[in-house]
C-alpha cells in the first residue's frame, strides 16, 4: 500500500486550500462576491447599444453632483437588466436616474449601483404591469412589480424607481 505518497499529496492539498485568500472565509460577506462595476462610458455604450437614452436636469455626469446622472460604478448586472427590459418590451427607455449622490441611501440603493430611475412612459407602465406580479406598496407607498428573476419596479408617481439584483437573463 502507497500511504506515503497519498500523505503528501493530502498535505499540499490541505495546504493550499488554506493559503491566504483561498478556500477559508474569514467573514460571511466574503462567501458573496462583490457586484462588477462598471465606468460611466461603458454603461452609456452599453445603452446606446440597444437604443436607451438617459438625461439629467444639470445636463452633467458628476457623480457627487445631485442634479447630474451619472453611472460611474453602476453594477454592471444593472446595466444589462436595462438592456434585458429594453430588448424585452420593445418600449422606448430614458433613464434620469444612477449612481449619482441625492437617493435614498441604503445596501441596494443607487449609489451603491443596483437602481436606476426610468421615465415613465405608457409602453413601459404597460409592460411591467402586464408582465410582472404585483407585490403591493413600499413602505413609502409606492407600488412594486417583481420580476420572475426578482427584481422590483416601483411607481414612483413621475417616474420608475427600479432595483436590480440580478441582469433579468441575461
Amino acid at each position: 500500500m502507497r500511504v506515503r505518497p497519498l500523505l503528501s499529496v493530502l498535505v499540499l492539498v490541505s495546504a493550499a486550500l488554506t493559503a491566504p485568500g483561498f478556500g477559508v472565509l474569514t467573514s460571511a460577506t466574503e462567501a458573496q462576491a462583490a457586484p462588477a462595476k462598471i465606468s460611466h462610458a461603458t454603461a452609456t455604450s452599453m445603452f446606446r447599444q440597444v437604443g436607451i437614452t438617459w438625461s439629467s436636469s444639470g445636463n452633467c455626469s458628476d457623480r457627487t453632483n445631485a442634479t447630474c446622472t451619472s453611472f460611474d460604478q453602476l453594477n454592471l448586472a444593472t446595466a444589462q437588466a436595462a438592456q434585458v427590459l429594453k430588448r424585452a418590451s420593445g418600449c422606448a427607455l430614458n433613464i434620469t436616474g444612477g449612481t449619482e449622490t441625492g437617493h435614498a441611501s441604503g445596501t441596494y440603493s443607487h449609489w451603491n449601483g443596483y437602481k436606476i430611475d426610468l421615465t415613465k412612459g405608457t409602453c413601459v407602465g404597460n409592460y411591467v404591469k402586464n408582465t410582472f406580479a404585483y407585490i403591493g406598496l413600499r413602505g413609502d407607498g409606492a407600488p412594486q412589480w417583481q420580476s420572475g428573476s426578482g427584481n422590483i419596479y416601483a411607481d414612483e408617481g413621475s417616474h420608475w424607481d427600479v432595483l436590480y439584483y440580478n441582469c433579468g437573463g441575461c
